[in-house]
């Protein structure tokens, strides 16, 4: 379906793009949102995103993999937004889901603080593999780093995980 957006897009057929649009916006923006921990800025970073899509879909090679390319402009973007705006971001919180029973809510909500306070060299990468499912090497060609790399800030960002919910089920038990 990629393949047939891209060829239709690149013939300058606007319903294409639409279409494009409407199946990538809501997971961009719930992405870009995990990466900038800012709602409003993820939405200028999704909108910019598509509109870089859309003026260099040309130099998209349509033998690779449409995700990464599309995410990694979507992650420059967050970046980009994030060194322009000042060092200290506000966290949005997560809504309440009538869904969830209250303890896992809270839960919930500790893992989503715990993650959102990791740097952005772990956070990022944690957000791509497990939140969006990429591949070690798609990291490493979004992000523009060595797989060793990514290999090894993924490792850090699981031992990081796990020691601050240990640190949380320690207290709890207290």
């Amino acid at each position: 379906m990629q393949e047939k957006w891209v060829r239709k897009i690149r013939a300058g057929d606007q319903a294409a793009f639409r279409q494009f649009y409407e199946a990538y916006a809501g997971t961009a923006i719930r992405t870009a949102s995990a990466i900038t921990r800012n709602r409003e800025m993820a939405k200028d970073a999704v909108q910019e995103t598509f509109i870089r899509v859309y003026r260099q879909i040309g130099s998209y090679n349509p033998t690779l993999p449409f995700d990464p390319w599309f995410y990694r402009i979507l992650t420059n973007e967050c970046l980009r937004l994030l060194k322009r705006e000042s060092p200290l971001l506000n966290i949005d919180s997560i809504e309440n889901e009538p869904s969830l029973a209250e303890k896992s809510f809270e839960q919930l909500t500790e893992l989503y603080d715990i993650i959102q306070a990791l740097d952005d060299s772990i956070r990022i990468p944690l957000i791509l593999k497990y939140s969006k499912g990429f591949s070690e090497k798609e990291i490493a060609d979004i992000l523009g780093l060595n797989q060793n790399t990514v290999k090894s800030r993924l490792f850090k960002g699981r031992k990081r995980l796990k020691e601050q919910l240990q640190s949380i089920r320690e207290e709890d038990l207290s």
